[in-house]
């Protein structure tokens, strides 16, 4: 099964996206070659161009906060596992705490690091990095990769807390769906929401039938057209029935 995502709101888009960035930048600094590493460290100058929103931390606070309380009233409820409740309410108050320590600009770190900011002015250019344009950092690179790995560990760190809230708001937000079969009639598919807000539409769908969703939504209605890939890579609308299931989530 082959899992997409779409964003009904801006917020979750923007959490998504450094999800992304998290899921590529982790991959990357686990690996050893130079080459790997300089893709590592261009993620994070993307994650600071993404998270430059100053009202991120905040927000991701304050529904830290919401789904505390919203937890909270599960307490007395008999038929919830409270080993389990109480685990999530400690992850919760873990990533508050962390976040709310976290000092200063998301990334200030990074952009009062002079050399860093040379690297990152560099890298926008295409072929920008090379040894003759930044010879120091073509010396890092020669750095053994335990070396090269500490010190874009040391980078991020202060990036971490950041980063551990999205994981685990985007978790709860994925949990709170309840999923549904259904089936697209030639292809496209519509569902009325009768202007529930909801914030995030998961779809699955058998990999082997090559199907691939273009999805269009607001409060209102839901609509998801199925196309397939000819070997140009161009689109083509799908005229046979398509079996998926569907997940609305929503805090």
């Amino acid at each position: 099964m082959i899992t997409y995502e779409y964003p009904f709101n801006e917020r979750i888009r923007t959490l998504l996206r450094l999800e992304d960035l998290y899921e590529k930048f982790a991959f990357f600094l686990h690996q050893e070659h130079p080459w790997q590493h300089h893709v590592a460290l261009s993620t994070i100058f993307e994650m600071l161009e993404v998270a430059g929103r100053a009202d991120l931390k905040s927000d991701l606070l304050q529904e830290l906060e919401r789904q505390k309380q919203t937890l909270l009233g599960f307490k007395s409820n008999p038929n919830v596992e409270s080993g389990r409740l109480d685990a999530v309410l400690s992850e919760v108050d873990r990533c508050s705490t962390a976040l709310m320590s976290a000092q200063g600009k998301t990334g200030q770190n990074v952009r009062d690091n002079e050399w860093l900011m040379s690297i990152r002015g560099r890298t926008i250019i295409p072929g920008g990095a090379c040894e003759f344009d930044l010879p120091s950092y073509y010396a890092w690179q020669h750095r053994t990769p335990q070396q090269r790995f500490d010190d874009i560990s040391g980078w991020f760190a202060p990036l971490l807390p950041l980063f551990e809230a999205i994981s685990l708001v985007l978790r709860l937000l994925r949990e709170s769906g309840r999923t549904m079969s259904a089936a697209a009639a030639g292809g496209s598919f519509q569902q009325m929401l009768q202007g529930k807000v909801y914030q995030m539409l998961r779809l699955s769908i058998d990999e082997s039938l090559g199907a691939i969703p273009e999805i269009s939504a607001n409060k209102y209605m839901l609509w998801v057209r199925f196309t397939m890939q000819d070997g140009d890579m161009k689109p083509k609308s799908l005229e046979s029935d398509v079996p998926f299931e569907l997940t609305l989530c929503n805090f």
